[in-house]
Order: structure tokens, then sequence, then C-alpha cells
């Protein structure tokens, strides 16, 4: 059985993103979080929330089933960039430099590994 979770426009470049979930990506779920807890980015808190969302959206799917949490994995993890905000700031010479604040779109799929 498999769960998706998305989160979009989140406000945090899809690079930084990307060294975040690559971190988790492949691992267990309670394994997963574990590592974003103690990771200091801050990339890892949305990446937690989507994961902690994916687990409700799975125990949805299975209505009434019992979940075990050590049964579910992450089967793919990707960051896809979301619209960018286009800001501009002085700069010498009576130049306007541009500032992008990228925004970011974040899809978690987990896997229950269990036999039915």
């Amino acid at each position: 059985m498999q769960s998706v979770a998305k989160s979009k426009y989140i406000r945090i470049s899809p690079r930084k993103m990307r060294r975040v979930l690559d971190l988790v990506r492949g691992k267990r779920v309670d394994e997963a979080i574990n590592i974003l807890h103690f990771t200091m980015k801050g990339a890892s808190l949305p990446v937690e929330k989507t994961i902690r969302s994916a687990v409700a959206n799975l125990g949805n799917i299975e209505e009434g089933e019992r979940i075990d949490i050590d049964q579910i994995f992450i089967k793919e993890a990707f960051v896809d960039a979301g619209p960018t905000l286009k800001r501009f700031r002085p700069m010498s010479m009576g130049r306007a430099g541009r500032i992008r604040k990228r925004t970011s779109h974040l899809t978690i799929v987990l896997e229950d590994t269990k036999q039915e």
C-alpha cells in the first residue's frame, strides 16, 4: 500500500531542500523522522511535516487496520521548483539587482512492506 503527501509553495530553495531529502530517501519512517529531528537545517521541518502527513494518509487509506511504523519506508522523495518571487534591490551606480526568492514543491511517497 502506498500513500502520497505533497507540500507546495515552501519558501526554501529546492537546492537546500534536496540536501535534506538525500539524508532520508529510502529509509524507514521512524528512522527518517529521528534523523530530521536532529538535523540543524531549515528544510528539515517541512520535510518532517510532510512525512508525518504521508503516514496519516496511509492510516486513512487502510481504514482501521493497525499500522506498524517499522514496516513503512520512504519509497520516493523529490522536490521540484515552484514559482520564483522576484524582488529588486538597489545596487551601485544606480542599478537595480534582481533578488530571486525561490519556492519548492515537495512530494513524499511512502510504502508499506507488509505481505498481504
